[in-house]
C-alpha cells in the first residue's frame, strides 16, 4: 500500500479540479463548514467555554496591563520563554471594550482559528487541486474535541498563533519555491509582490521563534525546501529581506537576550520537563499512544477510551504512507516551466514531504520529554502543530479512496484495489465520525462551564460588596480572580499550608503584604479550605466566614 498509491494526474503544475467537482456545489459546502467551524467555537466562547484558569488570566493582565500602557512585557509573567503576542492582540480589544473580560482576551484566537482554517484551505487546495479533499480537511478542522478547542481558543501562550503561522509559512513556500525566477512564471512580473512574500516568510518564522519554539520543527523543514528550491536568489536581495524581517520578528527574544543575558532555549528545555524525569516507558505510552488521539482531536474531555486510541495505531501508517508518496513524486523529473497560476508538481511533493517530517519531528520532541511520561494529558497540547500535516496526512488515503491503488491493464480496478479503496474510505469515516463524537462530549461539558463562571463572577461581586481589595489563595484562584475583577481585587498566591506561593507578577505580593488585614478565598472542598477550617476550629473567632456556592471567603476580625 505504501508504494502503489496513485496520485491524480498531473499537467505542467499542480492537480486540477475533476470536471465533475462542481465547483459552486463544493464551494458552498466549504464555506458552510467554515462557518460552522467558526460558529461553533464562538458559540462555546459566548458561554465561556472551554474552562479559563489563572494561566489565561496571567496573559489577560498583561493585556490589561499594555491596553493602559503601565507595561509591556516580553515574556509571559514569571516565567523566560513564551511571547505575549497574545496580550498585544488583546490590549486593543480591552481599549475598545473600556476594559477587560474573557471574551474579549478571546476574540482574536478566534480570529487566528479562522485564519488558520481559511489558510489550510487555500493550502490543500495549492497542494492537491482536489476540492472535495479540501472540504474533507476543512469539515475535520471544524470539529473541535475538548483539547483541540482550548488549543485554539484558550490565551494562554502561544498555541493558537502557531497553527494559523505554520500554515502561512507552508503556503508562502508553495509560492516562492515554484515562482522562483528561473522557471519564468507569472509571480516575476511583480517582484514587490514578490519580496513582501520573503519578508514576510523571514517575519513570520521570527514572531514564532518568539511566541513558541514548538513550531520550530515546522520552520525548519518548510524553510529547507525553500533553500532547496530558492538557492540563488537567497544569495541576493531576498535572503537579505528574509533575514532582515526574521530578525524584526524575534526582536523582543533577541533584545531580551542581550540586555539580561538569559538564554530562553533553557527555560524552553526545563519546561519540557528537561529537570525532571519520567519512565521511558511512561514517555512512549504518553507521547505515542495518548498524545496522537488526544493531540488531534480525537478523545473526550480529559480522558481517551481505548477505542479511541486507535488514531495512535493509524498515525505511524499515514506517516508512512504519506512520506513515500511525496517522495516518490519528489524524484520525479522536473517538468520545466509551470503555467501561470500552475504549482511545480516537485514543490508540491517537497512541502507535503516537509509536513511529513515535521510532524515525525514533533511527535519525536514529545516523546523524549518527560512532560510526556509526567502529565500526558494535559502536555498533549505540545502536539497541536500536528493540525498543520492534516493535508499531507490524509492526501494518500483519499487518493486510495477515489482512485484505488491503480488501474489493470483492462482499465478496471483488481479485487486488491477495491478492497484497498475500501479500507481508505473506512479509515476517513472513522476519523470523522471519531472527531466528530469528541466534539458532542465536548460540547456537553459547556453547561457546566457556564455554571462554573457564574459562581466565579458570584464570587467577585461579593468580594466587592464586602469591600475586600486583598486576599490569599491558591495558584488557580489567583490571577483569575485578579483579572475578572479588573485588578479591583488583588491576590497573592499560598500553598495548601498557608506558605507563600508562585506569585508570576510579584507586584501583587508586595500589595497584599503591605495591606493591614488580607482575606483568604479557597474553593469549597479545596486542601486549602480544609486549612482554613481548622484555623477556625483551633482560634475561634479569628476569621469570619462567608460562603457562596462553590467558594469559602475567610475575613480577618
Amino acid at each position: 500500500m505504501t508504494v502503489g498509491v496513485r496520485e491524480q494526474p498531473r499537467g505542467a503544475g499542480s492537480p486540477r479540479p475533476r470536471p465533475g467537482a462542481r465547483p459552486g456545489l463544493v464551494g458552498w459546502l466549504t464555506g458552510l463548514a467554515v462557518l460552522a467551524g467558526v460558529g461553533y467555537r464562538l458559540w462555546l466562547l459566548l458561554h465561556a467555554a472551554p474552562p479559563t484558569n489563572s494561566d489565561e488570566a496571567t496573559m489577560g493582565l498583561a493585556a490589561l496591563h499594555v491596553a493602559r500602557g503601565e507595561g509591556f512585557p516580553v515574556w509571559f509573567y514569571g516565567q523566560q520563554y513564551m511571547g505575549t503576542l497574545e496580550a498585544y492582540l488583546a490590549a486593543p480589544v480591552f481599549a475598545v471594550a473600556g476594559g477587560p473580560s474573557l471574551l474579549g482576551l478571546r476574540l482574536p484566537t478566534l480570529a487566528l482559528y479562522a485564519l488558520f482554517l481559511l489558510l489550510t484551505w487555500r493550502l490543500t487546495l495549492r497542494l492537491t487541486g482536489d476540492r472535495w479533499f479540501g472540504l474533507l480537511v476543512v469539515a475535520l478542522l471544524a470539529l473541535g474535541s475538548d483539547r483541540i478547542v482550548k488549543n485554539q481558543l484558550i490565551a494562554g501562550g502561544g498555541y493558537p498563533e502557531m497553527n494559523a503561522a505554520g500554515a502561512a509559512l507552508a503556503l508562502l513556500a508553495v509560492d516562492l519555491a515554484t515562482g522562483r525566477p528561473e522557471r519564468r512564471s507569472a509571480d516575476t512580473r511583480r517582484p514587490g509582490w514578490r519580496l513582501a512574500r520573503w519578508a514576510t516568510w523571514g517575519f513570520l518564522a521570527g514572531l514564532m521563534l518568539w511566541v513558541d519554539p514548538l513550531v520550530l520543527p515546522y520552520v525548519a523543514a518548510i524553510g529547507a525546501v525553500l533553500v532547496r528550491f530558492c538557492r540563488r536568489e537567497l544569495w541576493g536581495a531576498a535572503g537579505a529581506l528574509l533575514g532582515a524581517a526574521a530578525a524584526l520578528g524575534a526582536a523582543p527574544l533577541l533584545l531580551h537576550s542581550l540586555l539580561t543575558g538569559r538564554n530562553p532555549l533553557h527555560a524552553v528545555l526545563a519546561a519540557g520537563g528537561a529537570n525532571a524525569s519520567a519512565g521511558w516507558a511512561d514517555r512512549l505510552h504518553g507521547g505515542l499512544v495518548l498524545g496522537p488521539s488526544l493531540g488531534m482531536g480525537f478523545c473526550s474531555p480529559g480522558r481517551c477510551a481505548t477505542w479511541q486510541l486507535w488514531w495512535a495505531l493509524v498515525l505511524p501508517l499515514l506517516l508512512v504512507l504519506a512520506g513515500v508518496a511525496a517522495w516518490r513524486a519528489l524524484r520525479t523529473p522536473d517538468p520545466g516551466p509551470v503555467a501561470p497560476g500552475a504549482v511545480s508538481p516537485r514543490v508540491v511533493a517537497a512541502i507535503r514531504l516537509a509536513l511529513v517530517l515535521a510532524a515525525v519531528a514533533t511527535i519525536g520532541a514529545y516523546t523524549v520529554s518527560s512532560s510526556a511520561g509526567l502529565t500526558p494529558v494535559e502536555s498533549s497540547r505540545y502536539l497541536s502543530c500536528l493540525l498543520i500535516s492534516l493535508p499531507a496526512l490524509l492526501w494518500p488515503v483519499w487518493t486510495v479512496a477515489r482512485h484505488g491503488l491503480g488501474r489493470s491493464g483492462t482499465g478496471r480496478h483488481g479485487i486488491g484495489s477495491a478492497l484497498t479503496r475500501s479500507v481508505a474510505v473506512v479509515a476517513l469515516a472513522a476519523t470523522l465520525g471519531t472527531a466528530a463524537h469528541a466534539t458532542w462530549r465536548a460540547a456537553e461539558t459547556v453547561p457546566a462551564t457556564r455554571a462554573a463562571e457564574a459562581r466565579h463572577s458570584e464570587l467577585v461581586s461579593t468580594l466587592r460588596q464586602l469591600g475586600v481589595r486583598h486576599v490569599r489563595a491558591g495558584y488557580w484562584t489567583c490571577n483569575r480572580l485578579t483579572f475578572a475583577s479588573a485588578e479591583q481585587v488583588v491576590c497573592a498566591v499560598v500553598d495548601d499550608t498557608l506558605r507563600p506561593g508562585f506569585d508570576r507578577y510579584p507586584a501583587y505580593r508586595r500589595e497584599v503584604d503591605s495591606a493591614a488585614a488580607p482575606a483568604w478565598v479557597a474553593p469549597a472542598g479545596s486542601p486549602l479550605a480544609e486549612v482554613l477550617d481548622e484555623r477556625q476550629r483551633v482560634s475561634p473567632g479569628s476569621l469570619d466566614l462567608v460562603t457562596i456556592e462553590g467558594w469559602r471567603i475567610y475575613l480577618p476580625r
